[in-house]
């Protein structure tokens, strides 16, 4: 089971279950988008060095949904859906010193940061803009939508991802 403050996000479940948990992956259109993903069908989410966010990457399991959210653009917003095809992955530009990831304190025996890799689920008709997600949800539902949160990675619970799945297309 996973739990997020106070919260389950992947409840148990038996064999005959399978449990998908929500995300919310935010990158900058410019640096790595939808359009992006959309010609590479898959990518290894790179990059990420904040201790928390790197915390939500190891706990994502294979089948799990991430929305793929557009920030630092006017509007930002969700413009799309993932799938975690592999998880558990260490993250190659640790090591990469041409890499501006590139972390010369992490160790290859015990590495420091790990992620995942995606694969392009759905490309929705129209953004599902921050504004809207603002309207709709409080910043204890959805973290994206909190004054001063700059987590790349946060756990959505599934009611909410649901609603945000409903309004997709």
């Amino acid at each position: 089971m996973i739990i997020f403050r106070g919260a389950v996000i992947c409840p148990l479940f038996s064999q005959e279950d399978i449990c998908v948990n929500y995300w919310l992956m935010k990158s900058e259109p410019i640096t790595y988008g939808i359009d992006h993903l959309l010609r590479e069908k898959q990518c290894i989410w790179d990059g990420v060095r904040n201790y928390q966010a790197r915390n939500f990457l190891k706990m994502m399991q294979v089948g799990d949904l991430a929305f793929f959210y557009h920030s630092n653009t006017q509007p930002p917003g969700i413009v799309g859906l993932m799938k975690i095809i592999e998880s558990n992955i260490n993250d190659p530009s640790q090591f990469d010193p041409d890499s501006r990831y590139y972390d010369p304190n992490s160790d290859p025996q015990n590495p420091r940061w790990q992620t995942v890799k995606v694969e392009l689920a759905e490309i929705f008709n129209s953004m599902i803009t921050l504004e809207r997600l603002k309207q709709n949800f409080r910043d204890d539902q959805l973290m994206v939508i909190k004054k001063g949160n700059r987590l790349s990675i946060t756990p959505v619970e599934q009611k909410i991802a649901e609603t945000i799945l409903s309004w997709r297309n």
